[in-house]
């Protein structure tokens, strides 16, 4: 007799084997720091000799690179979808809400991008740090705007950008996906928002 045992439709989710060294490297670099993971228990963990590493990545910093590159990426898009918003009100709310977004959802990828940047080397360095600085910018327009049109109490949108980013990507330090009954989202949007919404 020959059984015919039907595929279920959930498939477990693959890598291919760069993905799957990047995804090693994301959570070696967030627990040990970029300077404390070896090359040769990356590739173990990836289940390859190291010498075969290097034919997929460079280096160990270009892997990094590839990593910071990646969740710039994610939160340039996410900005860009806010500022498709009419009133200043509406871009922040979106902005903060995707900015969180991505953070919760690629919290390893995030707390490397935040803390580990600053072993980038060379061009790929400089070009990252424009991402971030043109990034910082845009959100600052958006305060800016705001504050112009009465939306939004004064201050000065530096020093404001500054806080609500160090308040924000700490989460990729101790957020959780099995924690999502505290409603981290919705509450961090108010804490941030209601603090400078002009009431009058």
């Amino acid at each position: 007799m020959i059984i015919i045992l039907k595929e279920t439709k959930r498939k477990k989710k693959r890598f291919s084997r760069k993905d799957e060294i990047i995804r090693q490297a994301t959570i070696m670099f967030k627990d040990r720091g970029y300077s404390g993971a070896s090359v040769r228990d990356l590739a173990q963990l990836s289940g390859i000799e190291a010498p075969s590493l290097y034919s997929h990545f460079k280096s160990k910093e270009d892997i990094l690179q590839r990593i910071c590159d990646e969740m710039a990426k994610k939160f340039m898009k996410g900005l860009a979808k806010s500022e498709k918003k009419e009133s200043a009100t509406e871009k922040l709310k979106t902005a903060l809400k995707l900015h969180i977004r991505t953070i919760t959802k690629n919290t390893d990828a995030s707390a490397v991008m935040w803390n580990e940047w600053k072993h980038l080397k060379g061009q790929g360095r400089t070009e990252f740090k424009k991402k971030i600085r043109n990034y910082e910018k845009r959100f600052q327009y958006i305060l800016k705007e705001g504050m112009d049109n009465g939306e939004f109490v004064y201050y000065n949108p530096v020093i404001l950008s500054k806080l609500i980013f160090s308040s924000l990507n700490g989460l990729s330090f101790w957020y959780h996906g099995n924690n999502k009954n505290i409603g981290i989202n919705k509450n961090l949007q108010k804490l941030l928002f209601q603090g400078i919404k002009n009431q009058d």
